[in-house]
């Protein structure tokens, strides 16, 4: 039986001709604007943004979850960072836009550089943050230029054929789920906003909507949300603007108590209620033009941290519990996936991707992947965050190494596990980077360390048995993940810039990689918990981390002498724990691959 998969393989944004590129440059002519800022955002700088906003996808062909084009008149730049430095070349015309990694130039150094004295370069005021307007502003007097809010985006105008608005269902998230009712998460919110002097917040990252309502969506893809925005006064109910209009009988029962739903063309004029009032706007998501209108209809914009994104951060007891049952189920299904891998000898990329859609999805409560899938064999496991098209698809060969990054939304959690796995026989060279990334991974997993250690302070253990070698990777160890949210969730993270402190409670990915562009790539991925410890004799409070993942590791990769007993001592322990948690759930014949996949060293 046939069924719709979550996850397409085409590529219609491939290789843009420079006809779009122009076209947008006439626009630009014809408003007298000399150049114009295209961000891949949209109004709430989400990740996952809906079609009708993935604006530099269409302009350039790039289709990474990150990026930033400057069009000017002669000369067009796509900036990238680490992950996207191989995909970006490909898949953008260079006689039209050059690609600039970050690490050689941020968009703002390259306007200052480039962009002529007397010009005015125009932006979307809907897609940048007000600090992302201050820079442009300073890279632009840089270069004796200035930049100008255009009040229609240009891109749009020569956008044919430009997809609707989003319209996904809108459905309450049930309590055994959340943990805490939305009247009680409004409490602690107007707790902050007194405690900050505030007299309303405006609600602009949709994750946040989610949460504090007790609401899921269907607007965009791998992400359950409901695009809109929320005003929550200190005093008085709630108002939420939903972009869709297709909100259940059953999310309007739940929200009914506690705040009242409108449409996302109500929004604006809604902020004139604000007047006379400080209003917290959200420096991470909350756009240029909602601080411009704030203090047009008389508010004062008060532009800081949503105090949400920080309580969504830590999980409550039921979240939790939720994340530790998805990630048995998912463990099982990624097992049987790895298990049918194993036993296959001509299998492609794409294959590879559906099998493991197939095996959760009937694993049961699959709602979606939480991101597409990476599958990458030989030399596109070296692109980070490669995505196979039908275009790129191939075929794993003998002496390969296949990597795979994936996850799923369940209602009760999400999911996120890379495991790299040898086709045939693997090399020394490969042997040798598996173990030290594994290493790295080994020693997150078991790190002990006091109350208010932050991310940046643990990144560095990841990477040591790589620096010892004098390699490195180029992405963070660690991203937070939410509660059947956003599989990429801050504020916290394991990385050279995560500077905010772990508490328990919080749940990261601890995944080191290594990259060899054109050979083959190795990321080793598991979520985990931050949990209190109890060392004995100990002066300070400490925590550490329970992994939730249930995977084992490819054996066949690892150099047991290049363990220390401890580390060989951890990895048999955590392969024990699988065996004995997912056995249960598995047939026979997995059952007898997994017991062979998760023998001692």
């Amino acid at each position: 039986m046939t069924r719709t998969r979550f996850q397409t393989f085409d590529d219609p944004s491939h290789r843009k001709g420079p006809e779009r590129v122009a076209a947008l440059r006439a626009a630009l002519r014809e408003a007298g604007i000399d150049g114009f800022v295209v961000p891949r955002a949209d109004e709430h700088q989400s990740e996952y943004v809906p079609a009708n906003a993935e604006r530099l996808a269409w302009l350039t062909g790039f289709t990474g979850s990150a990026g930033t084009a400057v069009i000017l008149a002669e000369a067009a730049a796509l900036m990238v960072d680490g992950r996207y430095t191989i995909q970006a070349p490909e898949q953008v015309d260079p006689g039209v836009v050059t690609v600039v990694p970050l690490a050689e130039s941020t968009a703002e150094a390259w306007i200052g550089r480039t962009l002529r004295r007397g010009a005015v370069l125009g932006y979307d005021p809907w897609l940048h943050t007000p600090d992302g307007v201050a820079r442009l502003e300073h890279a632009a007097a840089k270069a004796g230029a200035s930049v100008k809010a255009l009040s229609e985006n240009p891109v749009d105008a020569v956008w044919a054929g430009r997809p609707k608005p989003p319209s996904g269902r809108v459905i309450a998230h049930p309590l055994d789920f959340a943990g805490e009712t939305a009247s009680d998460k409004i409490a602690r919110i107007r707790v902050e906003l007194e405690a900050g002097q505030c007299d309303a917040l405006v609600i602009s990252d949709p994750h946040n909507l989610a949460w504090a309502f007790n609401l899921r969506g269907g607007d965009v893809g791998h992400t359950p949300l409901a695009l809109g925005y929320a005003i929550l006064p200190r005093e008085g109910r709630p108002r939420l603007f939903l972009v869709s209009h297709d909100v259940t009988e059953e999310a309007r029962a739940a929200l009914a108590p506690v705040a009242d739903i409108a449409s996302r063309d109500d929004f604006e004029p809604a902020l004139g209620e604000l007047a006379g009032k400080r209003v917290r706007l959200d420096a991470a998501t909350g756009a240029a033009a909602l601080k411009e209108r704030v203090a047009t209809v008389g508010g004062t914009p008060d532009v800081g941290p949503d105090p949400i994104t920080a309580m969504k951060a830590v999980k409550n007891a039921a979240e939790i519990a939720g994340a530790r049952a998805a990630h048995r189920r998912d463990g099982a299904s990624v097992v049987r996936f790895l298990a049918w891998l194993d036993g296959q000898s001509h299998v492609t990329e794409v294959a590879a991707v559906e099998a493991l859609e197939d095996f959760r999805a009937d694993g049961g409560d699959l709602r979606d992947v939480s991101f597409p899938t990476i599958s990458g064999s030989g030399p596109n496991g070296a692109i980070v965050h490669y995505r196979v098209t039908r275009a790129t698809d191939r075929r794993a060969e003998p002496g390969e190494l296949f990597l795979i990054d994936s996850g799923a939304q369940y209602p009760d959690g999400t999911t996120d596990i890379t495991r790299t796995v040898a086709v045939g026989a693997p090399s020394a060279e490969m042997r040798d980077r598996y173990t030290r990334v594994l290493r790295g991974h080994v020693a997150i997993s078991r790190a002990v360390f006091p109350k208010g250690t932050t991310g940046a302070q643990i990144d560095t253990l990841a990477r040591l048995p790589l620096w010892e070698a004098g390699l490195d990777f180029d992405h963070g160890t660690g991203h937070g993940v939410g509660a059947f949210l956003s599989v990429h969730e801050g504020l916290q993270r394991i990385a050279k810039t995560g500077t905010v402190a772990l508490e328990a409670g919080m749940i990261l990915s601890n995944e080191p990689g290594y990259y060899r562009a054109g050979g083959y790539g190795i990321r080793i991925e598991n979520l985990v918990l931050v949990e209190p410890r109890e060392v004995p004799g100990g002066e300070r409070p400490v925590l550490g981390f329970e992994t939730l993942t249930l995977v084992p590791y490819d054996r066949r990769l690892i150099v047991p002498e290049m363990l220390s007993p401890a580390e060989r001592a951890w990895i048999d322990a955590y392969h024990a724990h699988v065996r004995d948690v997912l056995d249960p759930d598995l047939d026979p014949e997995t059952r007898a691959w997994l017991e062979r996949a998760t023998a001692a060293l």
